[in-house]
């Protein structure tokens, strides 16, 4: 079928994998009312239990007053899915990155970054000053290292361990919203690991976070490496997140080099790919592309990726590497980054610079994980 049918034809409501519970905490409500009744419990219990995972932040079924005693005492044991924090890191700019235990004693990383009002000269309002917060943008993990192995990225150096349930995911954002006291109010799947090779779970954690947390699915954005064949079939789903492609090079050859991964996948059928989730969806697509010093960086490789764009509908991200002491690599000068961005104005790119949160607490991906084995 080609993409101009896929596109006139009336798009099908997307089947969401399900997951059978416990956990309980990624349930939608017609899930946890259908598990209540089958405890033996009213149908307007699970509206309840609705309310105290997902608004009361309950880690655990015997904290539910509304319940009486002897089924509580009775349920104890099913997990609500809640994980425990291990380590929280505060840098001056107020971004929070914590580590995790999960059930099986993984260990996993999460971010909160929040966004203050500015306030005269200065970027942010105090970090300390909670009046100031304008949002509050998560950073979650899809799995427990990553298979990926990218050259630069700490998590790729520590490996791959396993996906992580939608139960999982979604614990990320509670914990950080109950950490600040505040609503969370964007979601970016950048953490440790790809999203695309954890899809079930990943989908489900977006339904729930939609739905059930009541974030707004454009709030969201998924990024992905690139795995053959996956980004045609996210755009089935007519999903309203955005998605983020991790480009990081402008040909295939210097892409190989700092993604070995994409040997399996060559840069224009990745492209291609694109292109088609652009007129499946009519959603554009973000390109992030990390800028290290002598290696992709020079105005020719601003020149070749604006090339590689041309047409389309696309937004790049430039992003100064985060150095991590496990590889050489090295941030961008500020002149470096300015000839980069001159070169993509000249071709008339869409782009911004994004500058890393937190890089005083560790903040590249898997950096602290691996600094508190």
């Amino acid at each position: 079928m080609s993409v101009k049918s896929v596109v006139s034809s009336k798009p099908p409501t997307p089947q969401y994998p399900k997951i059978s519970i416990p956990p309980l905490l990624g349930a939608s409500l017609e899930e946890l009312t259908a598990w209540v009744q089958e405890q033996g419990q009213p149908a307007y219990r699970g509206k309840q239990l609705h309310q105290w995972i997902y608004q009361r932040g309950v880690r655990s079924l015997t904290d539910i007053t509304v319940f009486s005693k002897q089924w509580r005492e009775s349920v104890a044991e099913v997990p609500i899915g809640r994980s425990t924090l291990q380590h929280r890191s505060t840098a001056p700019d107020g971004t929070v990155k914590y580590l995790l235990e999960l059930a099986d004693g993984e260990i996993i990383e999460t971010v909160g970054m929040p966004t203050f009002k500015k306030w005269g000269k200065s970027r942010n309002r105090q970090a300390d000053n909670p009046d100031g917060l304008e949002r509050l943008t998560v950073c979650v993990s899809t799995q427990v290292g990553c298979p990926m192995a990218c050259d630069f990225c700490a998590t790729g150096k520590s490996g791959y361990k396993r996906n992580l349930t939608r139960s999982e995911i979604v614990d990320q954002v509670l914990t950080v919203q109950e950490d600040f006291g505040q609503r969370v109010s964007h979601i970016v799947f950048m953490g440790m690991g790809e999203p695309l090779l954890n899809v079930d779970n990943t989908l489900s954690s977006i339904q729930c976070l939609n739905k059930d947390v009541g974030i707004g699915q454009r709030n969201l954005t998924v990024s992905t490496v690139g795995i053959p064949g996956r980004i045609r079939n996210l755009a089935k789903y007519r999903l309203q997140a955005t998605l983020a492609v991790s480009l990081h090079a402008p040909n295939q050859e210097l892409r190989e080099e700092i993604i070995p991964s994409a040997r399996k996948y060559p840069i224009e059928e990745l492209f291609a790919e694109c292109r088609d989730y652009v007129e499946m969806t009519g959603r554009r697509v973000s390109f992030e592309y990390i800028l290290l010093a002598g290696v992709n960086d020079l105005p020719e490789h601003a020149h070749q990726l604006s090339r590689q764009l041309r047409g389309f509908q696309s937004h790049v991200n430039l992003i100064p590497y985060n150095p991590i002491e496990e590889v050489d690599y090295k941030r961008p000068s500020y002149d470096r980054i300015q000839n980069f961005v001159q070169a993509l104005e000249k071709h008339h790119t869409a782009h911004s610079v994004r500058y890393s949160r937190g890089l005083e607490t560790d903040a590249a991906c898997g950096q602290l994980r691996a600094s508190k084995k």
